[in-house]
């Protein structure tokens, strides 16, 4: 005798088992677990190189005095301690950690705790032939496909052929020719040239 409700229950235990297939499978696929995803941020935020325009928070655990909240870091990246006074230009955020603990212990802490939080990047900027020229907020991960699609896309006369980048990391400045999966950093500023049809 057929009984309508096995059957539906056997249809329903198929369906279950092949949506968890398709997760296991797109897990495999992207090579990364959603779980994964706020580690490898973490991980990048700890070897970001700082620079001035960046706003970090310096707490100094059970000393709110020496603590810093928000803090933008200005033209000469410096951060004024009772110790003196930490360049945070160019260094990453654990080396920026060690830098104010080793300070602290020099006479003002016996076992100083501290830790370094980023808050907001410093921009990256998009010039030329894009629909909305201007700075745009930095994001691990960023490309110039990303950073054109952030400036409104290629203007009409926009050349996909002719973009060029300059990393504010170099200390030379050249001009580098890129395409659209190459990496953007915090500071980089792209060129879009006109295309001549």
């Amino acid at each position: 005798m057929f009984h309508l409700n096995s059957y539906k229950q056997g249809i329903a235990s198929r369906l279950y088992r092949l949506i968890a297939v398709f997760f296991v499978l797109a897990g495999l696929a992207g090579g990364v677990s959603a779980a994964d995803m706020p580690a490898q941020a973490s991980a990048d935020n700890r070897t970001y190189r700082l620079g001035s325009g960046d706003v970090i928070t310096i707490t100094v655990f059970d000393e709110e005095d020496l603590s810093r909240l928000n803090y933008r870091l200005p033209d000469t990246g410096l951060i004024a301690f009772p110790f003196g006074e930490v360049s945070a230009l160019g260094l990453s955020i654990t080396e920026l950690e060690t830098k104010i603990v080793t300070g602290l212990r020099k006479g003002y802490l016996k076992n100083p705790r501290v830790s370094v939080s980023m808050i907001e990047y410093r921009p990256f900027f998009v010039i030329g032939q894009v629909n909305r020229p201007g700075g745009f907020p930095y994001q691990i991960g960023m490309t110039v496909r990303k950073a054109i699609a952030l400036a409104g896309g290629f203007a009409p006369r926009g050349s996909v052929s002719k973009m060029f980048i300059v990393r504010e990391a170099d200390v030379h400045r050249p001009e580098s020719k890129i395409d659209l999966d190459a990496d953007v950093f915090a500071g980089d500023t792209i060129t879009v040239e006109e295309g001549f049809f």
